[in-house]
């Protein structure tokens, strides 16, 4: 099977018809240039202007027509519930990526988190679906999570990516 032509354009909504998918998980949808596969197995080519957060986008327009849905990959998350405002104040004052909906919170897993927020008495659970995060700050860009690793970093460079 050959490989699809590069991305001429990114869709903001569903045209009238969808020629297939590519399925990303969070990380990979901030995205400037990238040989990515379809859900199919065709390669194409996306070169864009600039780091771009593709959760703002419904999805590719190839330069032959060819149109391809971006679908959001199940991943492995955390649901949160209890007191929501409280435990959000503390998920994003530790600038972590987090899905808002009315009766629960998402977050990939991550044991210090996970430990933080169980002291705070949330309820937690593990389960697996699409993570489709809160943007970053004025509606555009992400939140940058923190690695929580032996070798912890703090420094708060590199924040959102934005166009000068």
């Amino acid at each position: 099977m050959t490989d699809l032509p590069p991305v001429r354009r990114l869709l903001k909504s569903r045209p009238d018809r969808c020629d297939g998918s590519v399925i990303l998980d969070y990380d990979a949808r901030l995205i400037r240039r990238k040989r990515l596969q379809t859900a199919q197995g065709r390669g194409f080519l996306v070169d864009l202007a600039e780091v771009t957060n593709l959760d703002a986008w419904w999805g590719f327009e190839l330069e032959d027509g060819t149109v391809l849905e971006i679908v959001p990959a199940d991943e492995a998350l955390t649901e949160v519930t209890g007191d929501l405002p409280r435990l959000a104040w503390h998920i994003g004052n530790r600038h972590t990526p987090c899905q808002i909906e009315n009766t629960r919170l998402l977050i990939r897993h991550d044991h210090v988190i996970e430990s933080m927020l169980d002291q705070l008495g949330a309820k937690l659970r593990h389960i697996t679906g699409p993570f489709t995060p809160e943007g970053g700050a004025y509606g555009h860009g992400r939140t940058m999570g923190h690695d929580h690793g032996p070798a912890q970093n703090h420094d708060h460079q590199g924040i959102t990516p934005h166009a000068h």
